[in-house]
Parts: structure tokens; sequence; C-alpha cells
């Protein structure tokens, strides 16, 4: 199974700098742990110590944001996208 993981600007460093890596898995969470695997540094800015996803990041499951589907249990399928979209704040 291969999942194409979209990798920001901001973050591609951490991916040896790769726009586009690829991962497998059959849901989100398991596309994070084999992220987990080549690329430790990224997969720490996903999800914090609890496993959960940080607080300024979104990720798109095929452009539909995951925490209004599965969230980590969102299921994957061969050829499917991952996005990472850093989550921008600001303001007055």
């Amino acid at each position: 199974m291969s999942i194409s993981v979209r990798i920001p600007t901001a973050l591609r460093k951490l991916a040896e700098g790769n726009e586009m890596v690829e991962a497998s898995g059959a849901t989100v969470g398991a596309v994070i742990q084999d992220i987990r695997g080549r690329y430790p540094a990224l997969a720490e800015q996903l999800v914090d110590a609890d496993g959960q996803v940080r607080r300024f990041v979104n990720l798109f499951a095929n452009d539909e944001d995951i925490r209004f589907l599965d969230e980590l249990e969102t299921a994957m399928e061969d050829g499917d996208e991952l996005s990472i979209v850093p989550a921008i704040a600001g303001g007055r």
C-alpha cells in the first residue's frame, strides 16, 4: 500500500528536503507510524507524546480534514494522499 504524504515547506528539512514522501498504513495513524521510522523528527511535529495530533497541525486525507472524519483512525487506501498543513495563527 502506498500513500503519498505531502510535506509543507516549513517541515521539509525534517524529511530530507522532500516535498512528497511515500508511506504505508491502513489508517492515518499507521501512516504517521511509518513516517516515524524514517523521519522521526517530522513525526514528532505531527503528534504529541500521547499520540494525538498537535493543536497547530492539520492533516487532510484526500482533501478532507481528518478532524471531521475519524481523526487518526481515518482509513487510507492505496494511492491516497495525506497532506500536512500547519495552522497559521495571528491577528492583532
